[in-house]
């Protein structure tokens, strides 16, 4: 059993290796490669802002506030990542796109936007890898590009926050910004292993400057499914008084239960209740994979923080 668990690990030692190789010899192959994947990656990342900024402005009509922001300093995209740290990170070049509105929806906006004034848009990206590879990164590979790329965007959101509350100080959310800020800046000077606290609290801050937030993982249906969840069982929690000893039981029925979004913040204060079938981040991965399972093992899932950890019988 010894020697079986030592070549385990020398395996997975020399895998990580045999990728780190990889994805050198994919830089060295040149400028234009990386380009391409540039330019890839921006249609996919525009794609989605574009798609946030748009249920942004549909629901926020109404919100006078909120529409002058997107005047004074813009709109904040937040990205959460779930990658490895051996994943590369590439940068967005700058764009304008121009998004068609209703007449009477044209009508609601501040005159400066109906002038023609651009939206700018502010994009940080958080990434913690949290799978069995970053533990390997973590023990044997090199964690200073997450770490850079996260002090990055930390640096960036404090810029937005601070911009806000000079131009905006009655914000609705702009006064608890210090404190968070504070918090997010403690949670990068730790050195710890998966700190998806760093993901919390920017997510937080996102939601208190009316942000738009992005979560994606390689595949964007099983780690994502995990954080997505897990946001939506905090914000019950922090905004609609979800207690504690009914979090858990909150958070595997959104893993797996037949509830939408909405159906589930109707009926979350009933204790005892039990949910069985198939929910919506189920439904994404079938139309993934063809399967109602999450591709996960048990083996795997050990190396997960607890509250990313989907429920038994959802995995496989």
């Amino acid at each position: 059993d010894c020697v079986r668990e030592a070549v385990s690990k020398a395996r997975a030692a020399m895998t990580f290796v045999v990728l780190q190789g990889a994805l050198t010899a994919t830089v060295a192959q040149g400028p234009e490669r990386i380009v391409q994947r540039r330019h890839a990656v921006f249609s996919q990342a525009l794609s989605a802002v574009v798609c946030g900024f748009m249920l942004k402005v549909y629901g926020g009509l109404e919100d006078p506030e909120f529409l002058q922001q997107l005047h004074s300093v813009g709109i904040l995209a937040q990205f959460e990542a779930l990658l490895n740290t051996h994943t590369h990170t590439l940068g967005m070049a700058g764009f304008v796109v121009e998004v068609p509105l209703p007449s009477e929806t044209f009508a609601s906006l501040p005159q400066e936007l109906k002038d023609g004034s651009l939206i700018r848009v502010e994009s940080v990206l958080f990434n913690i890898g949290i799978n069995q590879h970053q533990s390997l990164a973590e023990r044997f590979g090199d964690s200073s590009l997450q770490e850079r790329v996260n002090q990055q965007s930390g640096e960036r959101l404090r810029a937005y926050c601070h911009s806000l509350r000079d131009k905006l100080p009655h914000t609705a959310g702009v006064q608890s910004l210090p404190d968070l800020l504070s918090a997010l800046d403690r949670s990068l000077e730790v050195k710890k292993r998966k700190n998806v606290e760093v993901l919390w609290i920017a997510g937080t801050m996102c939601h208190k400057v009316n942000g738009i937030r992005l979560t994606s993982c390689k595949s964007a249906k099983d780690r994502t499914a995990m954080s997505v969840t897990l946001e939506q069982c905090l914000i019950l929690r922090e905004q609609h008084t979800l207690s504690q000893k009914h979090f858990s039981m909150a958070l595997d029925c959104m893993r797996r239960s037949r509830l939408s979004w909405g159906q589930m913040l109707g009926c979350y204060a009933h204790s005892g209740f039990t949910i069985s079938g198939d929910g919506c981040r189920m439904e994404n991965v079938q139309k993934n994979i063809g399967s109602r399972k999450f591709a996960f093992s048990s083996v795997q899932l050990l190396t997960f923080p607890k509250l990313y950890r989907p429920p038994d019988g959802t995995y496989g």
